[in-house]
């Protein structure tokens, strides 16, 4: 696919500065401020999208709410106090807000049930790295519309389940399953020993209506700008691309999935 998508490097530590700390996303929606409702939140067991804290020394509750997002491995974001005063509305955050997730996120576990309850090879779509929720949105309409099993998304460099992402899915939030996992290059390996072809929709690949999409099979896109990152690339078995005429010289990332989706859907269905 004609993408002029590059590479890019991970930060090991996320900083408000980085692309996505927060966005356009409306910010009264999936916002939990304050200690004790962030401390209620974790106890609930509720998917958290990432949690921002102010920057500097921390003191009291906050240090132990922090030590359990750690462990749980949610998102850390230090940012100043400003940037939480405009995150939650100028509601009172004592130094810490959470986004939570607009639905409970699944296991590729579930993917898999769903494919076998159909009598379906298993269909999957890896996103990596899209930071736009109406993109992330989109892109699960198409996935859900071409019969696909589940979306899988990293927990870092992705927006999350947010509200804009739900409205922009226009529903297929409710039908698809979505994992998220921490190093999407371990999960593709795990997906392999179950069977999985992995491929990465990307430039200078083969035509992917020429390319067997029957079996068992994972497609990789990545984000407008930055593409698919280097690792992730590397561990795909193949490279499909779409076909481009026009002057213009890559699709929007949901269009690019709907193409290849679709033809997937069609392989299958001939079959």
């Amino acid at each position: 696919m004609k993408t002029g998508y590059q590479h890019r490097e991970k930060p090991h530590v996320k900083k408000e500065e980085d692309r996505g700390a927060y966005g356009a996303e409306n910010p009264n929606e999936g916002v939990i401020s304050g200690r004790n409702a962030v401390k209620e939140l974790l106890a609930g067991g509720r998917d958290i999208d990432k949690i921002y804290v102010a920057r500097g020394d921390r003191e009291g509750s906050i240090v132990a709410l922090v030590g359990e997002a750690v462990a749980r491995k949610i998102p850390l974001i230090e940012t100043d106090r400003k940037k939480l005063d405009a995150i939650c509305g100028h509601n009172r955050h004592q130094g810490i807000v959470a986004m939570a997730a607009e639905r409970t996120y699944a296991s590729i576990d579930d993917m898999l049930a769903m494919a076998a309850e159909r009598g379906e090879k298993p269909l999957l779509v890896i996103a990596d790295g899209i930071e736009d929720p109406h993109n992330l949105g989109a892109l699960m309409r198409c996935a859900e519309c071409a019969g696909a099993h589940g979306l899988i998304i990293p927990k870092r460099r992705s927006v999350g389940l947010t509200s804009v992402v739900a409205k922009a899915s226009a529903g297929a939030i409710e039908h698809l399953p979505i994992a998220k996992v921490t190093n999407l290059a371990s999960t593709i390996d795990e997906l392999k020993e179950k069977g999985f072809w992995i491929y990465a929709a990307d430039m200078d690949g083969s035509p992917h209506y020429k390319t067997d999409l029957r079996g068992a099979a994972a497609i990789v896109l990545g984000s407008e700008g930055f593409g698919i990152s280097r690792l992730v690339k590397e561990k795909c078995d193949f490279v499909i691309s779409i076909p481009l005429y026009g002057h213009v010289n890559s699709m929007n990332v949901s269009a690019a999935a709907a193409v290849i989706l679709c033809e997937a859907a069609r392989q299958r269905r001939d079959a």
